[in-house]
C-alpha cells in the first residue's frame, strides 16, 4: 500500500485513540452515585494567586463510597478549595474540621440518574460525530490521492481500512456508554 495512504490511515487512526481517551475521561466525570475522586479533576483552586489542579494542592481520597476527603498540603488552602468546590456548581458541599475538607455525596434519585444517563450518551453521542469527521476527513484524503494518480482499487481497500477502524472506535465508545450507564442506573 502507498506510504501516503498508510499515513492518512494511521493518523486518523491515531485521532479516533484520542478521541476515545477523551470520551473515557469525560465519562469519569459524571457521577454514578459513588464517591469518586475523578469528579474532582477539572476542578482549579486558586493558590497564592495561580490557579492550580485541586491534586497538585492536596490529596484527595475516597474513604467510603460515599465520602470524598481532600487533606491540603497547607492548612491554609482549606478555605480556598471549599470556595473552588462551592464554584464550581458540582452540586456537592463541601464541610471542613481544621485538617481535612468533606464531601458527602448524596445518593442519587431515580430522575438525576435518568439525567445523567443523558448527559453521558450526549457526551458518547459528540465523540462518535468525532470519529465520524475523521473517517470523512481520511476518505476525503484519499479521494485526492486518486486525483493525483491512486489506483481506485487501493483507494477502495484504504476506505475499506478507514471504515472498519471507524466501525471499531464507535463500539468501544458504546461499551463505555454501555459500563457508564449500568454504573449509574445501579442502585
Amino acid at each position: 500500500m502507498n506510504e501516503d495512504v498508510k499515513f492518512v490511515i494511521s493518523y486518523a487512526e491515531e485521532q479516533m485513540n484520542k478521541t476515545i481517551a477523551h470520551s473515557q475521561a469525560e465519562l469519569l466525570k459524571i457521577r454514578a452515585g459513588k464517591a469518586n475522586p475523578n469528579m474532582l479533576d477539572s476542578l482549579k483552586v486558586d493558590c497564592y494567586g495561580v490557579e492550580s489542579p485541586l491534586n497538585q494542592v492536596a490529596n484527595v481520597n475516597t474513604p467510603d463510597p460515599q465520602t470524598i476527603t481532600i487533606q491540603p498540603w497547607d492548612k491554609s488552602m482549606i478555605e480556598p478549595i471549599e470556595k473552588a468546590i462551592i464554584n464550581a456548581n458540582l452540586g456537592l458541599n463541601p464541610q471542613s474540621d481544621g485538617t481535612f475538607v468533606r464531601i458527602n455525596i448524596p445518593p442519587l434519585t431515580e430522575e438525576r440518574r435518568k439525567d445523567l444517563v443523558k448527559q453521558a450518551k450526549a457526551e458518547t453521542e459528540n465523540c462518535k460525530i468525532s470519529i465520524r469527521n475523521f473517517r470523512r476527513e481520511a476518505n476525503e484524503e484519499i479521494k485526492g490521492m486518486v486525483k493525483n494518480g491512486l489506483a481506485e482499487d487501493e483507494a477502495k481497500e484504504a476506505e475499506d481500512q478507514v471504515q472498519s477502524l471507524t466501525d471499531k472506535y464507535i463500539d468501544e465508545i458504546d461499551k463505555q456508554f454501555g459500563i457508564k450507564e449500568k454504573d449509574i442506573m445501579t442502585v
